[in-house]
């Protein structure tokens, strides 16, 4: 991945450092393999979804937040090298908001 976006390994790599905690005590807690959890840091994996979860409550943090920027390095991590990138997120962007508007429409009734 590149350097630009990594957000969620950033965030990880910055509360390990804060906490003062060693990469193999977090891997141990998060039961994963430490240089995978080295690549993550890097940008280089991607953690999995049920980790994040695990890494909220370790480093005391929101879910949701949390959730939206490992969501925001996956999409990023998906189309960052391709040429409709940005048109691609404006119609997906779009078919959220219809999605989330049929879904407030659909209670209503």
């Amino acid at each position: 991945m590149n350097d630009a976006m990594n957000k969620f390994g950033d965030f990880i790599r910055s509360k390990r450092g804060r906490k003062e905690m060693l990469l193999r005590l977090l891997s141990a807690k998060l039961d994963i393999d430490t240089a995978k959890l080295s690549k993550i840091q890097r940008g280089e994996k991607t953690a999995k979804r049920e980790h994040i979860d695990q890494i909220a409550k370790i480093f005391d943090r929101n879910i949701n937040k949390l959730s939206a920027s490992w969501l925001a390095n996956e999409i990023y991590r998906l189309v960052a090298d391709e040429d409709q990138a940005m048109e691609a997120l404006k119609i997906a962007e779009e078919e959220l908001r219809t999605i989330g508007k049929e879904d407030k429409r659909t209670k209503l009734l």
